[in-house]
């Protein structure tokens, strides 16, 4: 019971600071999704702690990660052209793969390996969620619709899945995940978007966000899950009481993201 309580504290207050800074102010959405991105990236370099080959620099990392955002954000607020900014992120990234020239490590292919999988997985979907919210001004923002439906989704997906949860969805990879709770989280996630629609006025747009977003939110919420198991460790961190780590929390949204903007994106051009 005390668990339970902690974790639904926990997740109030994550919820109000990301929904509360998303309709407060672009810039506020900004700073919190780069913090939440900064401490992401802090906790995939720590689960390589222990490793028995893979050993990565945390230094290096996040010096990366840190210009890689500066550069981000020079080119989302105008201080260079924004189309410029994949010409100065990319030799961010080529640096920190070069590190292991002077690091002298064993497995250096596996180095290299795991730190572009940490550009990839932590660093580019935060971009493209900081970037959205900057370029979003409508009333409802797109962003706080995506988390809203994540979370529909995350959590009758849970409930369904306690309930009457029979089927084990992957169960090699996650033992308690059933097809019953994913098929309760998708109709939720739908119901949810179609609830945003009628609000919004545009049921076409959010129903289909609702059903691609409860598929990948699934598929993210597995591959972390695939992740932890091969590393042998429980949480990601434990940043976030009765929820473990950045990761943990942000692991549906980390695979949603470009899913949901590719969406975002077809419906501007075919609407």
């Amino acid at each position: 019971m005390s668990n339970l309580l902690t974790r639904a504290l926990t997740g109030i207050v994550f919820v109000g600071v990301i929904l509360g800074s998303i309709f407060w102010h672009p810039l506020a959405a900004s700073a919190v999704l780069a913090i939440f991105m900064l401490l992401g990236i802090v906790e995939f370099y720590n689960l390589f702690k222990g490793h028995s080959k893979i050993d990565l620099s945390l230094t290096a990392g996040l010096i990366s990660a840190i210009a890689i955002l500066g550069v981000f954000a020079a080119g989302v607020y105008g201080l260079i052209p924004k189309s410029a900014t994949g010409v100065f992120i990319l030799p961010i990234i080529f640096l920190l793969v070069l590190t292991e020239l002077w690091r002298k490590k064993e497995h250096p292919i596996e180095n290299m390996a795991a730190s572009v999988l940490g550009v990839l997985y932590v660093l580019i979907p935060f971009l493209l969620l900081i970037n959205a919210s900057f370029a979003d001004r409508s009333t409802f923002p797109i962003v706080a619709g995506m988390f809203i439906l994540i979370w529909s989704n995350d959590t009758f997906a849970y409930l369904t899945g306690r309930m009457i949860g029979k089927t084990k969805l992957i169960e090699r990879i996650s033992p308690n995940k059933t097809w019953e709770g994913t098929i309760g989280g998708v109709i939720m996630s739908i119901a949810a978007g179609a609830v945003i629609g009628y609000f919004t006025n545009n049921y076409l747009y959010w129903t289909v966000a609702g059903a691609i977003i409860a598929s990948t939110a699934s598929l993210g919420d597995l591959l972390e899950s695939l992740i932890k198991r091969s590393l042998k460790i429980k949480d990601s961190g434990n940043i976030l009481p009765g929820h473990g780590g950045i990761l943990d929390r942000f692991d549906a949204m980390l695979f949603t993201v470009p899913f949901f903007l590719m969406w975002n994106f077809v419906y501007l051009i075919l609407f």
